[in-house]
């Protein structure tokens, strides 16, 4: 549970609820669309419990799929791995530090992006040196960002102010837009699936992983709950929509200025915190992928005194860079980096529940520790849910988003030019 939570719970929670809000047509939308967010949540986190306990390997999606449906779909997604996914997530959290710090210091309109670019080269080079920070530290800056969720729920409902916020205005239309709204609440749900394969190794996983990721997603509802309650509480719906620092103006309406820059210095430390975990460890994903693969073997370089993966790393801030720059040219860099990477996030998924049906019916005889339950209406549903993510994902989108796609296609020319192997044998 503990690991779940540490995962899940991400800067993204600080950014997305505005966002949410501006697209929702009711408190009561928004906050319904929070448990929905839940569980669809809980649905994959079960479909990948089995696939993580029957198939147990430090690759997770991509070994999935190869044992699915072969190396060049494998390929697919670790080219998705290397341009889009970790790395417009980079940017996200990038975005993320970069406006709130700029409720700490405003560099100017630019500032949000300065400030994520900054931040991406700073934590690359840290890598590159081979430098860490101890577990004490890891450990530290976690409770100073589940303290952040805390101390936000506490203000928004035990001190907000007694002159109440204007009533809500719902959009135009009157009706939520639940495709965008569903993309915004995902965002801050993403990181179970990670979760789930490394929790493979759990003793017993039959029993004790499910019920692990049953009541951890839904601790993470309540708090989510809360937090939006506490947000509507002190802002109301059309001041989450106007903000681009949701938590920040909400402690600075019940608390004073010291209150918001308080908030504002630990959800800058939480999103430095994730970026610096996403640049590592997607970093050696990549210079796997390069390792695998012949025409990126360049990606496969490893630094022999700093012991790091250092070409990895320099292509990774590279696209990251790319990215934030593409940020800067629409002026939303958190909502056009979700734009970017939604559609190939939400495809994969598609195709990860297709393989645990898949897997089904080409290794009946494997030994599956963990089944998930009400099979297969369980699994159906999280493909269901996902594609229709997907879709929203590009209808209901900007530029962001026919860039990511337009990236995958790229990828998607260069896997029909890799030669076809042999899917793995269920042993």
């Amino acid at each position: 549970m503990a690991l779940v939570v540490g995962i899940v719970i991400g800067a993204g929670i600080f950014s997305a609820p505005s966002l949410v809000a501006m697209h929702a047509g009711s408190p009561a939308a928004m906050m319904m669309a929070w448990i929905v967010g839940g569980m669809i949540s809980v649905a994959g986190a079960l479909c990948y419990a089995e696939l993580a306990s029957t198939y147990p390997h430090a690759g997770g999606d991509y070994h999935y799929l190869r044992r699915a449906f072969g190396t060049r779909l494998s390929f697919l997604f670790a080219w998705a791995r290397l341009t889009v996914i970790p790395t417009g997530s980079i940017a996200l959290l990038g975005y993320i530090f970069g406006d709130y710090a700029t409720q700490i210091a405003n560099l100017g309109p630019a500032s949000p992006a300065i400030y994520a670019a900054a931040i991406i080269v700073v934590l690359t080079l840290v890598n590159v040196a081979g430098l860490s920070t101890g577990k004490w530290t890891q450990n530290l800056l976690t409770a100073l960002e589940v303290g952040g969720v805390v101390l936000i729920i506490a203000v928004g409902l035990l001190f907000a102010p007694e002159t109440a916020p204007a009533a809500p205005a719902a959009p135009a239309s009157g009706v939520a837009n639940w495709g965008l709204v569903l993309i915004f609440v995902m965002l801050t749900y993403g990181g179970w699936n990670e979760a789930a394969y490394i929790s493979a190794e759990a003793s017993g996983p039959g029993r004790t992983l499910p019920r692990a990721l049953f009541w951890s997603l839904a601790l993470i509802t309540l708090l989510y709950l809360l937090v939006n309650l506490a947000y509507l509480n002190v802002l109301g719906q059309d001041g989450m929509g106007a903000s681009s620092a949701v938590a920040a103006d909400m402690m600075r309406r019940a608390l004073g200025e010291p209150g918001a820059q308080l908030i504002a210095l630990l959800i800058a430390i939480s999103a430095l915190t994730s970026a610096n975990a996403t640049i590592l460890t997607a970093a050696r994903t990549t210079y796997a992928f390069g390792q695998d693969t012949p025409a990126f073997s360049m990606l496969a370089k490893w630094h022999p005194q700093w012991n790091t993966p250092v070409n990895a790393l320099w292509v990774q801030a590279a696209i990251s860079l790319a990215l934030v720059a593409l940020g800067a040219f629409t002026r939303s860099g958190f909502a056009t980096m979700v734009e970017y990477t939604a559609p190939v996030f939400w495809l994969f998924f598609v195709l990860s529940g297709v393989a645990l049906l898949v897997l089904r019916r080409k290794d009946p005889g494997t030994h599956r520790p963990f089944r998930v339950p009400l099979y297969p209406l369980t699994p159906l549903l999280f493909i269901a849910t996902s594609g229709y993510l997907f879709y929203a994902s590009l209808r209901h989108t900007g530029v962001g988003a026919l860039v990511g796609v337009a990236v995958l296609g790229v990828g998607a020319l260069l896997m029909l030019a890799q030669p076809r192997g042999r899917t793995p044998s269920a042993s």
